[in-house]
Protein backbone atom coordinates (compact mmCIF):
# COMPACT_ATOMS: atom_id res chain seq x y z
CA UNK A 1 0.00 0.00 0.00
CA UNK A 2 1.33 3.16 -0.96
CA UNK A 3 0.43 6.71 0.14
CA UNK A 4 -1.71 7.70 -2.36
CA UNK A 5 -3.36 4.51 -1.18
CA UNK A 6 -2.81 1.92 -4.21
CA UNK A 7 -4.74 -1.38 -3.54
CA UNK A 8 -1.41 -4.19 -2.74
CA UNK A 9 -0.15 -6.29 -5.63
CA UNK A 10 2.91 -8.15 -4.79
CA UNK A 11 5.06 -9.82 -7.58
CA UNK A 12 4.67 -13.72 -8.97
CA UNK A 13 -34.13 -18.02 25.79
CA UNK A 14 -37.31 -19.45 25.23
CA UNK A 15 -38.10 -21.11 22.64
CA UNK A 16 -41.27 -20.33 20.75
CA UNK A 17 -42.76 -21.81 17.12
CA UNK A 18 -40.87 -24.23 15.53
CA UNK A 19 -37.46 -22.86 16.28
CA UNK A 20 -36.02 -25.98 16.92
CA UNK A 21 -36.47 -27.45 13.66
CA UNK A 22 -35.64 -26.72 10.44
CA UNK A 23 -38.02 -25.80 7.33
CA UNK A 24 -38.06 -27.55 4.36
CA UNK A 25 -36.22 -25.12 1.87
CA UNK A 26 -39.56 -25.55 -0.75
CA UNK A 27 -41.88 -23.59 1.81
CA UNK A 28 -39.25 -20.33 1.73
CA UNK A 29 -40.06 -17.62 -0.66
CA UNK A 30 -40.55 -20.10 -3.96
CA UNK A 31 -41.36 -17.00 -6.03
CA UNK A 32 -38.23 -16.07 -7.31
CA UNK A 33 -37.80 -11.71 -7.69
CA UNK A 34 -36.90 -11.19 -11.60
CA UNK A 35 -33.62 -10.09 -12.35
CA UNK A 36 -34.56 -7.27 -14.21
CA UNK A 37 -37.11 -6.10 -11.30
CA UNK A 38 -36.03 -2.43 -10.38
CA UNK A 39 -34.08 -3.02 -6.95
CA UNK A 40 -36.39 -2.93 -3.59
CA UNK A 41 -33.20 -3.17 -1.42
CA UNK A 42 -30.57 -0.75 -0.33
CA UNK A 43 -27.32 -1.00 1.18
CA UNK A 44 -25.54 1.86 3.13
CA UNK A 45 -22.55 1.19 4.81
CA UNK A 46 -18.69 0.51 4.93
CA UNK A 47 -17.46 -0.32 1.77
CA UNK A 48 -13.89 -2.40 1.83
CA UNK A 49 -11.76 -4.41 0.10
CA UNK A 50 -10.72 -7.54 0.91
CA UNK A 51 -6.75 -9.12 -0.13
CA UNK A 52 -5.69 -12.93 0.61
CA UNK A 53 -1.93 -13.27 0.34
CA UNK A 54 -1.70 -16.65 0.27
CA UNK A 55 1.76 -18.76 0.41
CA UNK A 56 3.76 -21.39 2.28
CA UNK A 57 5.89 -21.07 5.83
CA UNK A 58 8.92 -23.31 6.27
CA UNK A 59 11.01 -21.41 8.25
CA UNK A 60 11.02 -18.34 10.89
CA UNK A 61 13.02 -15.44 10.01
CA UNK A 62 16.36 -15.15 11.77
CA UNK A 63 15.56 -10.97 12.40
CA UNK A 64 12.47 -11.57 14.45
CA UNK A 65 10.51 -14.70 16.00
CA UNK A 66 7.76 -14.26 13.11
CA UNK A 67 7.39 -16.88 10.04
CA UNK A 68 8.34 -16.45 6.85
CA UNK A 69 5.72 -16.41 4.11
CA UNK A 70 6.14 -17.23 0.80
CA UNK A 71 3.69 -15.98 -1.47
CA UNK A 72 2.28 -17.97 -4.09
CA UNK A 73 -1.31 -16.34 -4.68
CA UNK A 74 -3.21 -13.21 -4.16
CA UNK A 75 -6.37 -12.23 -4.51
CA UNK A 76 -9.46 -9.48 -3.81
CA UNK A 77 -13.09 -9.80 -2.97
CA UNK A 78 -15.76 -7.31 -2.04
CA UNK A 79 -15.83 -6.81 1.95
CA UNK A 80 -17.98 -5.17 4.37
CA UNK A 81 -21.34 -3.63 2.99
CA UNK A 82 -20.08 -4.49 -0.61
CA UNK A 83 -20.16 -8.32 0.32
CA UNK A 84 -23.50 -7.74 1.43
CA UNK A 85 -24.58 -6.56 -1.96
CA UNK A 86 -22.27 -9.21 -3.86
CA UNK A 87 -24.39 -12.06 -1.55
CA UNK A 88 -27.78 -10.55 -2.62
CA UNK A 89 -26.90 -10.45 -6.33
CA UNK A 90 -26.14 -14.01 -5.78
CA UNK A 91 -29.21 -14.87 -4.38
CA UNK A 92 -30.55 -13.31 -7.30
CA UNK A 93 -32.20 -10.18 -5.49
CA UNK A 94 -31.54 -6.46 -6.77
CA UNK A 95 -30.28 -4.36 -4.82
CA UNK A 96 -28.16 -0.28 -4.54
CA UNK A 97 -25.19 -0.10 -3.03
CA UNK A 98 -23.74 3.19 -1.44
CA UNK A 99 -21.17 4.20 0.20
CA UNK A 100 -17.81 5.88 0.38
CA UNK A 101 -14.86 5.10 -1.84
CA UNK A 102 -11.74 6.33 -2.97
CA UNK A 103 -10.15 7.19 -6.26
CA UNK A 104 -7.21 5.27 -5.45
CA UNK A 105 -6.37 1.82 -6.67
CA UNK A 106 -8.22 0.21 -4.33
CA UNK A 107 -11.22 1.51 -5.15
CA UNK A 108 -11.36 0.96 -8.67
CA UNK A 109 -10.52 -2.96 -7.75
CA UNK A 110 -13.74 -2.68 -5.32
CA UNK A 111 -15.91 -1.10 -8.28
CA UNK A 112 -14.46 -3.55 -10.84
CA UNK A 113 -15.42 -6.84 -8.59
CA UNK A 114 -19.11 -4.86 -7.81
CA UNK A 115 -19.94 -4.27 -11.47
CA UNK A 116 -22.09 -7.31 -11.19
CA UNK A 117 -25.82 -8.32 -12.86
CA UNK A 118 -28.26 -6.97 -10.08
CA UNK A 119 -25.82 -4.29 -8.45
CA UNK A 120 -26.92 -0.51 -9.00
CA UNK A 121 -23.76 1.43 -7.55
CA UNK A 122 -24.37 4.57 -5.94
CA UNK A 123 -20.88 5.63 -4.39
CA UNK A 124 -19.51 9.13 -3.06
CA UNK A 125 -16.27 8.98 -4.20
CA UNK A 126 -12.95 11.86 -3.72
CA UNK A 127 -9.49 11.87 -3.54
CA UNK A 128 -9.89 13.08 0.06
CA UNK A 129 -11.41 9.30 1.01
CA UNK A 130 -9.14 5.91 1.51
CA UNK A 131 -10.73 2.92 0.51
CA UNK A 132 -10.73 0.51 3.36
CA UNK A 133 -8.74 -2.69 3.10
CA UNK A 134 -8.62 -5.61 5.11
CA UNK A 135 -4.86 -7.44 3.70
CA UNK A 136 -4.75 -10.95 4.96
CA UNK A 137 -1.53 -13.21 5.11
CA UNK A 138 -2.46 -16.97 4.89
CA UNK A 139 -0.85 -20.06 4.85
CA UNK A 140 -3.01 -23.15 4.59
CA UNK A 141 -6.01 -21.79 4.97
CA UNK A 142 -4.86 -20.36 8.12
CA UNK A 143 -4.05 -16.90 8.66
CA UNK A 144 -1.32 -15.63 10.31
CA UNK A 145 -1.22 -11.56 9.79
CA UNK A 146 -4.31 -9.15 9.04
CA UNK A 147 -2.98 -5.58 8.17
CA UNK A 148 -5.82 -2.46 8.10
CA UNK A 149 -5.85 -0.06 6.12
CA UNK A 150 -7.98 2.73 6.97
CA UNK A 151 -8.39 6.22 7.91
CA UNK A 152 -11.73 8.47 9.01
CA UNK A 153 -13.73 9.78 5.95
CA UNK A 154 -13.98 13.75 5.63
CA UNK A 155 -17.42 15.22 7.42
CA UNK A 156 -18.54 16.78 4.24
CA UNK A 157 -18.13 13.24 2.73
CA UNK A 158 -20.09 11.57 5.14
CA UNK A 159 -22.72 14.39 4.42
CA UNK A 160 -23.15 13.62 0.84
CA UNK A 161 -23.93 9.86 1.82
CA UNK A 162 -26.51 11.26 4.09
CA UNK A 163 -27.92 13.29 1.47
CA UNK A 164 -27.35 10.55 -1.61
CA UNK A 165 -28.73 7.55 0.65
CA UNK A 166 -31.99 9.89 1.83
CA UNK A 167 -33.03 10.18 -1.59
CA UNK A 168 -32.37 6.65 -2.59
CA UNK A 169 -34.43 5.22 -0.03
CA UNK A 170 -37.53 6.79 -1.11
CA UNK A 171 -37.38 3.78 -4.01
CA UNK A 172 -37.00 1.52 -1.95
CA UNK A 173 -38.85 -0.89 0.37
CA UNK A 174 -35.77 -2.26 2.13
CA UNK A 175 -32.73 -0.54 3.39
CA UNK A 176 -29.60 -2.59 5.11
CA UNK A 177 -27.12 -0.67 7.28
CA UNK A 178 -23.67 -1.99 7.42
CA UNK A 179 -21.35 -0.42 9.92
CA UNK A 180 -18.26 -1.54 10.23
CA UNK A 181 -17.29 1.24 12.07
CA UNK A 182 -15.38 2.45 9.27
CA UNK A 183 -17.05 6.18 9.16
CA UNK A 184 -19.48 6.10 6.49
CA UNK A 185 -22.22 5.75 9.32
CA UNK A 186 -21.08 8.21 11.76
CA UNK A 187 -23.57 10.53 11.19
CA UNK A 188 -26.52 7.57 10.78
CA UNK A 189 -29.91 9.51 12.55
CA UNK A 190 -30.94 11.82 9.81
CA UNK A 191 -30.62 8.80 7.60
CA UNK A 192 -32.66 6.55 9.93
CA UNK A 193 -35.06 9.49 10.04
CA UNK A 194 -35.20 9.70 6.02
CA UNK A 195 -35.74 6.26 5.95
CA UNK A 196 -38.73 6.23 8.62
CA UNK A 197 -40.40 8.78 6.93
CA UNK A 198 -40.48 6.85 3.43
CA UNK A 199 -41.85 3.95 5.48
CA UNK A 200 -38.59 2.14 4.74
CA UNK A 201 -37.90 -1.10 6.93
CA UNK A 202 -34.30 -0.69 7.71
CA UNK A 203 -32.14 -3.61 9.11
CA UNK A 204 -29.11 -2.67 11.10
CA UNK A 205 -25.96 -4.75 11.36
CA UNK A 206 -24.44 -2.47 14.03
CA UNK A 207 -20.61 -2.56 15.07
CA UNK A 208 -20.72 0.26 17.98
CA UNK A 209 -21.09 -0.04 22.31
CA UNK A 210 -23.80 2.59 21.58
CA UNK A 211 -26.67 1.58 20.13
CA UNK A 212 -28.18 5.06 20.53
CA UNK A 213 -27.47 5.66 17.15
CA UNK A 214 -29.45 3.03 15.77
CA UNK A 215 -33.08 4.29 17.32
CA UNK A 216 -36.13 3.54 15.09
CA UNK A 217 -34.48 0.49 13.29
CA UNK A 218 -36.78 -2.05 12.27
CA UNK A 219 -33.92 -5.04 12.88
CA UNK A 220 -31.24 -4.63 14.80
CA UNK A 221 -28.65 -7.96 14.16
CA UNK A 222 -25.78 -7.94 16.54
CA UNK A 223 -23.14 -10.92 17.40
CA UNK A 224 -22.99 -12.11 20.90
CA UNK A 225 -19.69 -9.88 21.42
CA UNK A 226 -21.64 -6.78 20.04
CA UNK A 227 -24.51 -7.37 22.53
CA UNK A 228 -22.49 -7.79 25.94
CA UNK A 229 -20.72 -4.17 25.07
CA UNK A 230 -23.91 -2.82 24.53
CA UNK A 231 -26.08 -4.15 27.37
CA UNK A 232 -23.28 -5.90 29.84
CA UNK A 233 -23.68 -9.68 30.75
CA UNK A 234 -26.42 -11.46 31.41
CA UNK A 235 -26.66 -14.54 33.95
CA UNK A 236 -29.25 -16.52 31.57
CA UNK A 237 -31.98 -16.09 28.82
CA UNK A 238 -34.31 -14.69 31.50
CA UNK A 239 -32.52 -11.75 32.35
CA UNK A 240 -31.13 -11.77 28.64
CA UNK A 241 -34.71 -11.14 27.38
CA UNK A 242 -35.36 -8.60 30.20
CA UNK A 243 -32.51 -6.61 28.67
CA UNK A 244 -33.02 -6.78 25.30
CA UNK A 245 -37.07 -5.67 25.94
CA UNK A 246 -36.30 -2.82 27.88
CA UNK A 247 -33.31 -1.93 24.58
CA UNK A 248 -36.32 -2.61 22.23
CA UNK A 249 -38.84 -0.18 24.22
CA UNK A 250 -36.04 2.79 25.15
CA UNK A 251 -34.87 2.51 21.10
CA UNK A 252 -38.05 1.54 19.65
CA UNK A 253 -36.47 -1.31 17.76
CA UNK A 254 -39.08 -4.03 16.64
CA UNK A 255 -36.86 -6.88 16.34
CA UNK A 256 -33.42 -7.90 17.32
CA UNK A 257 -31.60 -10.58 15.64
CA UNK A 258 -28.95 -12.44 17.65
CA UNK A 259 -26.53 -14.20 16.27
CA UNK A 260 -24.46 -16.90 18.61
CA UNK A 261 -21.82 -18.60 16.69
CA UNK A 262 -21.95 -22.04 17.45
CA UNK A 263 -24.78 -21.91 19.35
CA UNK A 264 -26.72 -20.63 15.93
CA UNK A 265 -29.23 -17.50 16.62
CA UNK A 266 -32.31 -15.96 18.19
CA UNK A 267 -34.70 -13.44 17.27
CA UNK A 268 -36.78 -11.76 19.87
CA UNK A 269 -39.51 -8.99 18.80
CA UNK A 270 -41.54 -6.67 20.78
CA UNK A 271 -44.44 -8.24 20.89
CA UNK A 272 -42.61 -11.00 23.77
CA UNK A 273 -41.34 -13.52 20.90
CA UNK A 274 -38.47 -15.44 20.71
CA UNK A 275 -37.46 -17.80 18.65
CA UNK A 276 -33.79 -19.83 18.46
CA UNK A 277 -32.49 -21.82 15.84
CA UNK A 278 -29.71 -24.25 16.50
CA UNK A 279 -26.55 -24.01 13.68
CA UNK A 280 -26.21 -25.74 10.49
CA UNK A 281 -23.15 -25.39 10.40
CA UNK A 282 -21.12 -28.94 9.33
CA UNK A 283 -17.53 -27.88 9.43
CA UNK A 284 -16.43 -24.08 9.93
CA UNK A 285 -13.39 -22.91 8.08
CA UNK A 286 -14.05 -19.27 8.20
CA UNK A 287 -16.20 -16.72 9.63
CA UNK A 288 -15.07 -13.80 7.58
CA UNK A 289 -18.22 -12.01 5.84
CA UNK A 290 -20.50 -14.40 7.39
CA UNK A 291 -22.41 -12.07 9.24
CA UNK A 292 -22.88 -10.14 5.83
CA UNK A 293 -24.48 -12.84 4.13
CA UNK A 294 -26.77 -13.70 7.37
CA UNK A 295 -27.81 -9.76 7.00
CA UNK A 296 -28.10 -10.26 2.89
CA UNK A 297 -30.02 -14.07 3.30
CA UNK A 298 -32.36 -12.63 5.75
CA UNK A 299 -33.74 -9.43 3.72
CA UNK A 300 -33.78 -11.46 0.60
CA UNK A 301 -36.28 -14.01 1.52
CA UNK A 302 -38.05 -11.16 3.39
CA UNK A 303 -37.80 -8.64 -0.17
CA UNK A 304 -39.45 -12.05 -1.76
CA UNK A 305 -42.67 -12.00 0.47
CA UNK A 306 -41.26 -14.77 3.28
CA UNK A 307 -42.25 -13.86 7.33
CA UNK A 308 -39.72 -12.62 9.33
CA UNK A 309 -39.38 -16.71 10.69
CA UNK A 310 -39.12 -17.82 7.53
CA UNK A 311 -36.60 -15.29 6.34
CA UNK A 312 -34.73 -15.83 9.79
CA UNK A 313 -34.54 -20.13 9.14
CA UNK A 314 -33.31 -19.42 5.43
CA UNK A 315 -30.36 -16.66 6.91
CA UNK A 316 -29.53 -19.22 9.60
CA UNK A 317 -29.32 -22.00 6.56
CA UNK A 318 -26.89 -19.59 4.47
CA UNK A 319 -24.69 -18.78 7.87
CA UNK A 320 -24.09 -22.37 7.99
CA UNK A 321 -23.24 -23.04 4.57
CA UNK A 322 -20.68 -19.90 4.34
CA UNK A 323 -18.73 -20.68 7.21
CA UNK A 324 -17.76 -23.86 5.22
CA UNK A 325 -16.14 -21.61 2.67
CA UNK A 326 -12.78 -20.14 2.68
CA UNK A 327 -12.65 -16.60 3.20
CA UNK A 328 -14.93 -13.78 2.18
CA UNK A 329 -17.76 -15.79 0.15
CA UNK A 330 -21.47 -16.07 -0.28
CA UNK A 331 -24.43 -18.07 -1.33
CA UNK A 332 -26.84 -19.01 -3.69
CA UNK A 333 -30.33 -20.05 -4.22
CA UNK A 334 -29.63 -23.73 -5.09
CA UNK A 335 -27.36 -24.13 -2.67
CA UNK A 336 -30.29 -23.24 -0.21
CA UNK A 337 -32.21 -25.88 -1.85
CA UNK A 338 -34.55 -22.95 -3.37
CA UNK A 339 -35.51 -23.92 -7.16
CA UNK A 340 -34.42 -21.72 -9.48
Amino acid sequence: MNAAGAAWTVGPGAVTGSGTGVRPAETIGEDLLPESAPPTVLIVGDCMLDVYLEGAVHRISPEAPVPILRLRTQSQRAGGAANVALNLARLRCPCTLSGLVGTDTAGACLIALLDQPGITQRFVRSPAIDTTQKIRMVSQRQQLLRMDVESEPPRDCVAELNAVAGELSARHRWVLLSDYAKGALSDVQPLLAACRAQGCRVLVDPKRKDLEAYRGAWLLKPNLAELREAVGEWRDEEELCERLAALQARLDIDHVLLTRGEQGMSLYSREGGCLHMPTQAREVYDVSGAGDTVLAALTCFLARGASLEDAVHAANRAAGLVVGKFGTASVTLEELGVPA
